[in-house]
């Protein structure tokens, strides 16, 4: 499952596909944060594929935010480079966990700005590594900060304004603000 978020246009629609179609542990949703506008009609990708491709090798990779499973992940592959956030659930159908996708998709670029990477996890009986290190029951929301430590554990959604007023109060990012500005 693929899903396009651009800012301006689709938040709405997208946090509505979302709750329609909740993540599980088979699927992945990924959203690319683009500029302004929709995409163009199929048949006129034809005639633009050249001065696409032209574009693309001059502009940069826009970022690409993810919810990822997180059935087999290794959170040391992200130490000093992301702040992984873990959702928890026993099931893609709990409420608390959809609503928690949801409130994560309002505002992607807070999120990518603070190197934030989200999993999920909704198989209990998976056992996995995840799991077995950060010992959630039902719902819960982990968010460990670059260094490996968890910084943060809820057992109720949270929205980006939240997680990311704590993220801001933390060390790390202080300096990663003051490195931004200069000084």
């Amino acid at each position: 499952m693929t899903l396009t978020f651009r800012p301006a246009l689709t938040a709405l629609p997208l946090m509505l596909l979302m709750l329609a179609a909740p993540l599980n542990a088979q699927d992945t949703a990924l959203v690319a944060v683009t500029g302004t506008g929709m995409d163009t009609d199929p048949e006129d990708t034809e005639a633009t594929e050249a001065t696409d491709a032209e574009a693309d090798a001059a502009t940069p990779v826009e970022p690409v935010f993810g919810i990822q499973d997180g059935s087999d992940v290794d959170l040391d592959t992200y130490r000093w480079t992301h702040r992984p956030v873990v959702v928890f659930a026993d099931s893609p159908e709990d409420p608390r966990y959809q609503e928690q996708i949801a409130k994560l998709l309002e505002d992607v670029p807070a999120l990518l700005d603070r190197d934030v990477i989200v999993f999920a996890d909704t198989d209990p009986k998976a056992r996995s590594a995840l799991r077995q290190k950060l010992r959630p029951r039902g719902f819960m929301l982990v968010l460990i900060d670059k260094d490996g430590a968890v910084a943060l554990r809820k057992p109720l959604p949270w929205s980006v304004r939240e997680l990311t007023r704590t993220i801001d109060k933390m060390p790390m990012r202080l300096r990663e603000v003051e490195e931004r500005r200069g000084g």
